[in-house]
């Protein structure tokens, strides 16, 4: 920077003298016109996106003999108003007694005057395809089992049906899916660890297995081909019949879930969902039927259809539920060295994704308290509406890789 000094000269004063003030002048100008340095900016964190699964992990149990804590998380609270920004007329079963809460349909209120039944059905091996009942349930979900193979936990309330298995074992995540559902819970048996969790939950007395003396609430159907665990089944009419016996039938408070016959805006194109649980054993597929508005569902490239009506099975909703995937000390089996039970911890929030109307939405699933129902949940904190219809849920790890076309 140029600067104009003027040389000061006084009568008298030496020329050195002057020389020198002239320096010191000229030293302090320079000095004034140095820029000051600039603030250094204060780094920024970028949030990670609320919809992608991390890979997380929870707590790994150190093998005891003392129960399975459940432990409680914090969560984002649920919105009881409905979705506030879309532009579709909610369906709230609230609000409306004839309305079924797991459906999002209208019914003879009638058939929701009992409690729900939740059954645990096998999926594994090939042989116990196509499985008798499913396409009566209003809600399934497919879960890991161990080994790398699924099972499921269907939920009736709005459809009788004759015939539902083959009934088999429950698993940990039968610890949380009777109790959002306030359901009844009907299984075969369970391993030494599960079955101790089991008769100390809080809904020991809405258990029907044989495990607990139970066997009259079940039937053997033998069939070729099929091992003797495979050849266990039951009905609503006889399930219910003992939730009547005991004095456990009735309506439930089950809230949580709204409805829309209109797509939601903000979806993208979704027609192909495949879920490779185990590539070589078992997958869950999904193809959208636009002229049916439903998904139709294969397992391994095969349709998959129900043995009571031959047709293959459809989805109005195919929720996708990443939680955390833990194992457990209990020990399953001991096959291959062995395999053991893992913990599903439906319980807090996390990713989710669902798929309806041939449309992917990428939301958060919610449960907050032990009996709430899982709730869908939008960017802003609303509800999400399912489509009216029954629903399978699929729950996968928090790190898991579904396959979307």
């Amino acid at each position: 920077m140029a600067t104009n000094i003027p040389i000061l000269r006084r009568p008298g004063l030496p020329i050195a003298l002057l020389v020198l003030i002239t320096l010191l002048i000229l030293a302090g100008a320079m000095a004034g016109c140095k820029r000051a340095p600039a603030a250094t900016p204060t780094p920024t964190k970028t949030p990670k996106p609320e919809g992608t699964p991390t890979a997380t992990q929870g707590p790994t149990p150190t093998p005891s003999a003392t129960p399975l804590p459940t432990p409680t998380a914090t969560a984002t609270p649920t919105p009881t108003s409905a979705v506030a920004a879309q532009s579709v007329t909610i369906i709230d079963p609230a609000t409306d007694p004839s309305i079924n809460p797991l459906t999002g349909e209208r019914v003879d209120p009638a058939v929701l005057d009992r409690r729900p039944l939740a059954v645990k059905i096998s999926n594994a091996p090939a042989i116990v395809r196509p499985q008798a009942g499913l396409s009566f349930a209003d809600v399934v979900f497919e879960h890991y089992a161990e080994g790398g193979l699924t099972r499921f936990t269907a939920i009736f309330l709005s459809k009788d049906c004759e015939k539902i298995g083959s009934v088999r074992s429950g698993r940990l995540i039968d610890l949380e899916i009777p109790a959002m559902f306030k359901s009844m819970f009907a299984y075969s048996g369970a391993s030494a660890g599960v079955k101790q969790e089991i008769r100390e939950s809080d809904f020991f007395d809405r258990v029907i297995s044989p495990d607990f003396g139970h066997d009259s609430a079940f039937k053997r159907i033998p069939a070729p081909g099929k091992a003797y665990e495979h050849t266990l089944f039951t009905d609503t009419k006889t399930l219910w019949q003992v939730t009547d016996q005991r004095g456990l039938n009735g309506r439930q408070d089950i809230q949580g879930w709204v409805f829309s016959v209109e797509p939601p805006p903000g979806g993208a194109p979704a027609t192909f969902i495949k879920i490779p649980y185990e590539p070589r054993y078992v997958t869950a597929e999904y193809q959208y039927d636009a002229a049916q508005g439903v998904y139709l569902r294969s397992v391994l490239g095969e349709p998959h259809t129900d043995e009571l009506t031959g047709k293959q099975l459809t989805a109005s909703n195919v929720i996708v539920l990443f939680a955390n995937h833990v194992e457990t000390p209990i020990l399953e089996d001991t096959h291959g060295g062995g395999h053991y039970s893992i913990q599903i911890q439906l319980w807090g929030d996390g990713p989710a994704k669902i798929f309806r109307d041939g449309q992917e939405y990428d939301l958060r699933w919610s449960r907050p308290k032990r009996d709430d129902l899982v709730a869908f949940i939008d960017d802003e904190g609303n509800r999400f509406p399912l489509k009216p219809g029954n629903s399978w849920i699929q729950l996968v790890p928090l790190d898991f890789q579904i396959e979307v076309q």
